[in-house]
């Protein structure tokens, strides 16, 4: 089974990556990075483990790699 992250280890990665606080509503907290393409990626907010098919949407959003959250 692959690891589970949190919803705090998720952000922690994007700000390093360059992803800045937008808003949340509700229970998600929205992240964009400026640039050449914009990116915006949603996470649930304060989540002990974020499950696998919401992480891996996470990455694609993000355009991360998951090495990035290791």
């Amino acid at each position: 089974m692959p690891k589970l992250f949190s919803s705090a280890a998720i952000v922690k990665v994007l700000q390093k990556n360059g992803f800045v606080y937008i808003s949340q509503k509700g229970s998600h907290v929205k992240f964009r990075k400026t640039g050449r393409p914009t990116l915006t990626v949603i996470v649930p907010a304060g989540k002990r483990e974020i499950p696998f098919g919401t992480f891996t949407s996470i990455v694609r959003q993000s355009k991360l790699t998951q090495e990035d959250f290791k």
